[in-house]
């Protein structure tokens, strides 16, 4: 019997263009078995996508934009969160053996 399960895949990239490229991901894989390790931060050096846009080639679905940072005046340059996180998902089809 075939299932989907969902994959959830999030990355962050040096600014708000679709292109831009890949500085922080993570990903979250539901077609994986119970109980298997999903990935940790600093596992990969590599992303698995240079950018939004090339894993939309690949088949994933943005799902959630980021919304554009505000900064206060005098505070441009001060560091935080990753302010361009795209959220992005896929369904893929497994084996579900009973």
């Amino acid at each position: 019997m075939q299932q989907e399960r969902q994959q959830i895949l999030i990355l962050c990239l040096s600014d708000s263009d679709l292109a831009s490229k890949t500085v922080a991901w993570s990903v979250y894989d539901g077609s994986r078995p119970p109980g298997d390790v999903q990935m940790q931060t600093g596992d990969e050096t590599e992303p698995p996508y240079a950018s939004v846009l090339t894993a939309m080639q690949d088949g994933w679905r943005v799902i959630q934009l980021p919304s554009l940072p505000s900064y206060a005046r005098g505070h441009e340059h001060e560091t935080g969160h990753l302010p361009y996180e795209y959220v992005l998902e896929r369904m893929v089809t497994i084996d579900a053996r009973s």
